[in-house]
């Protein structure tokens, strides 16, 4: 069994989670402008990643850029890892690659803890990748507290590259926010992002 292998309602019960949704649960948290850059690689990049339509073209073209920008915008306070190996339970599951990972840690040849972001690239289905997600985030939360550098909040982001979903895991309490944010509101998605790094909500 893997990350991929989870459903929310099996996460849910393997684990003893609690499973809440709501509406605008980040809608408090303010934009964060993005750069010129962003801007002209997105309106070149998303064509190309949507013509492909694949995983691997929505990862590298449109989410990718993203995220260096995070990291851009954030003084490069923060380290971006890619497709790399999580393993952090074998015996329940808690293992396997994430698409990207964010650490609280410029470091960036070696994964050190705070992890405190995880972003799951779906073709197409968001809902599917719901438990796939939250087991990752428990894995984080657990590789944080074995390498004695717990966080507040992990922030949990599936998305499509143009949709964006976001879950937050605090304790045993992960919640869902309903809402989807698109594409033409990156500033928004930008902000909830920076939000997640700096433990603002």
């Amino acid at each position: 069994m893997s990350y991929s292998d989870f459903t929310l309602a099996s996460v849910e019960k393997a684990f003893g989670l609690t499973i809440s949704d709501g509406v605008n649960l980040f809608s408090d948290i303010p934009e964060l402008e993005n750069s010129p850059w962003l801007k002209e690689t997105l309106d070149y990049n998303v064509p190309i990643a949507l013509g492909s339509n694949t995983e691997k073209a929505r990862s590298e073209l449109i989410i990718a850029p993203i995220l260096v920008e995070l990291r851009k915008q954030l003084n490069s306070q923060i380290a971006l890892f890619s497709g790399i190996d999580f393993t952090v339970d074998p015996n329940r599951g808690l293992n396997g690659s994430c698409d990207f990972i964010i650490s609280q840690s410029p470091q960036l040849l070696i994964l050190r803890a705070p992890v405190i972001m995880l972003v799951e690239a779906k073709k197409e289905n968001i809902n599917a990748g719901l438990g796939q997600c939250v087991a990752e985030m428990l894995a984080a939360q657990i590789y944080n507290q074995r390498e004695g550098e717990e966080v507040a909040n992990i922030l949990g982001v599936v998305t499509t590259g143009e949709i964006w979903k976001f879950l937050k895991l605090t304790d045993q309490l992960v919640q869902i926010d309903l809402a989807e944010y698109f594409l033409n509101n990156i500033n928004k998605i930008l902000g909830i992002l920076a939000s997640a790094v700096r433990q603002e909500d």
